[in-house]
């Protein structure tokens, strides 16, 4: 009986053996091949490295231009009743080269919108060249809220999407007025590189952190058809720790690469930084000055200074002076390309005409451009002359303020400080 088993025992033994034999030869097979494979392609094939298929992937800082003259891109806005000052103000500082951008917000009534828009639709030198476009669906523009903000972002967009190449974006509203023609202006800044960014800006926010910063502020701009004031909420918060606050003025000249990082936001800063001043009180004087400063790549292309003349009470009020003749000559001195700010009509806006830009009949500023009135018959000759520019004495006044700006000993030391 014993003998049967043991016999039994070796039958299905032997098997079992050879079995697991052959079993781990196969797998150290596999295996071995399966090594000798993944090494082969890892030693032998080089591996293709593919970026995300993310947008912001494929998003840099934009290249700035090698034209040798500048080419401006303009926002000029206005509410209820400066339909008339705005026309006003297009004109002195039209240049064909530049594009334009006007904005009447939803204030103004739908007469005085359609009356720019039939303006901007059959103006000669308008129709011909189709560098001034108005925002049709107009923006209710809050005073204060960030609705400013979001005007001069839609307005930048615009210009990005239809305004071809420019150089420099500038925001200026109906009561601004340029000091210098814009030969003179497009001649100095054709010496200076054109990735700074002229913005008053300081991080002392001083008295602002407890009144602007911290205070939480609705705009009904951004939800209502009726323009009223901003309404505070109870609740105040904490000043951001992820970036650090700045301020200054809402008036700036910004290059195109920096425009195009606001717009654009490939990496989240400009939209965080949007959502942060969609409550903050006067967000237009802290928004772009926050984002550019808080940019490892734009930080140190700021120039400081508006280059705006503006008449403020000592201590500052909230609304400055109404520029008048008596202003004149600390205008001319300031050497500034803009003024502000200027009551409709105000008489000394045709002594600037007059001996600062030398106005034509219609309006316009001669120039290279321009020799003349801007009748159809001159138009091809306008056309063949974009490029030629005959700076004066605004010229001169600029480039002083400018090389006076970018020579000083502190720059350095005013960028985002």
């Amino acid at each position: 009986m014993e003998i049967n088993k043991q016999q039994k025992k070796k039958k299905w033994f032997l098997p079992l053996v050879l079995s697991l034999l052959l079993s781990t030869l196969l797998v150290f097979i596999t295996v071995f091949t399966s090594f000798s494979s993944s090494s082969s392609k890892l030693y032998k094939t080089p591996v293709k490295y593919e970026l995300p298929r993310f947008v912001e992937s494929k998003l840099r800082i934009s290249d700035t231009s090698k034209d040798p003259i500048p080419r401006l891109a303009y926002l000029i806005s206005g509410s209820m009743g400066d339909g008339k000052s705005l026309k006003r103000t297009l004109k002195a500082l039209y240049h064909p080269r530049n594009q334009y951008v006007v904005h009447l917000d939803l204030e103004a009534s739908a007469d005085e919108r359609l009356d720019l828009a039939e303006f901007v639709r059959k103006e000669p030198l308008f129709a011909k060249l189709g560098n001034v476009r108005m925002i049709v669906r107009a923006n209710l523009v809050t005073y204060r809220g960030p609705t400013m903000v979001t005007n001069t972002l839609h307005a930048a967009a615009i210009l990005l999407k239809e305004g071809g190449d420019w150089d420099w974006f500038i925001n200026l509203s109906a009561s601004d007025y340029p000091l210098v023609t814009q030969d003179d202006l497009l001649h100095t800044l054709s010496t200076i590189p054109r990735n700074l960014n002229f913005l008053e800006h300081t991080s002392d926010i001083g008295w602002k952190e407890s009144h602007r910063a911290k205070p939480v502020i609705i705009d009904p701009g951004l939800y209502s058809l009726h323009k009223s004031d901003v309404f505070w909420v109870p609740e105040k918060r904490s000043v951001p720790t992820a970036y650090k606050l700045f301020t200054g003025s809402a008036w700036m000249m910004l290059s195109r690469p920096f425009i195009d990082f606001c717009v654009w936001g490939w990496d989240n800063l400009p939209r965080i930084v949007l959502m942060y001043y969609a409550n903050f009180l006067s967000s237009p004087e802290g928004y772009f000055h926050t984002v550019i400063c808080n940019a490892e790549e734009f930080r140190n292309t700021t120039v400081n200074h508006d280059l705006h003349f503006i008449s403020w009470d000592t201590p500052p009020k909230q609304h400055p002076h109404f520029l008048t003749t008596d202003d004149f000559q600390k205008m001319v001195a300031s050497n500034a390309p803009f003024a502000r700010k200027f009551g409709r009509n105000e008489t000394v806006l045709d002594k600037i005409d007059t001996e600062l830009l030398g106005c034509n009949a219609d309006g316009y500023v001669p120039g290279g451009w321009l020799a003349g009135n801007t009748n159809v018959s001159v138009l091809d000759y306008i056309i063949a002359n974009t490029t030629k520019l005959k700076p004066g004495p605004g010229a001169e006044r600029l480039k002083l303020l400018i090389n006076g700006l970018l020579k000083a000993e502190d720059f350095h030391a005013k960028q985002c400080s």
